[in-house]
């Protein structure tokens, strides 16, 4: 199984930027899709963004589209979300998960990613 490890969550001003990283400390994740995923209390864990393994096309929810990017970075085997505008109603605990030669064309979902990390939070608060 892939081990990840998720970086990058603090306290943020509306309006600000964070940047979240995904590592991988050993398995390369070229071959992989990752997903990023929130949860915000009381409710669901959404599907945010996701990277494909072979072609890096994205996906991007509607409520974060124009405002969030996704990227890998192979030198340093990660993949990062960078979050701008970030609003109130993005503060949540971001998650980040692998699935093996996965195509990003929808919404990720929760069962369809086997490795996850130990999520990070994120709050945007004045």
């Amino acid at each position: 199984q892939l081990q990840l490890v998720v970086s990058g969550g603090g306290l943020v001003q509306p309006g600000g930027s964070l940047r979240l990283s995904c590592a991988a400390s050993r398995s390369t994740l070229d071959y992989y899709a990752i997903g990023w995923f929130r949860q915000a209390p009381g409710k669901e864990r959404e599907g945010v963004s996701c990277i494909s393994s072979r072609d890096n096309s994205t996906y991007y929810a509607d409520s974060v589209k124009g405002r969030f990017t996704i990227s890998r970075d192979n030198a340093k085997n990660t993949v990062a979300l960078q979050m701008n505008s970030l609003k109130p109603e993005d503060t949540a605990v971001y998650y980040c998960a692998a699935d093996l030669f996965r195509l990003c064309v929808s919404s990720p979902l929760l069962a369809d990613f086997g490795s996850w990390g130990q999520g990070t939070q994120v709050t945007v608060s004045s």
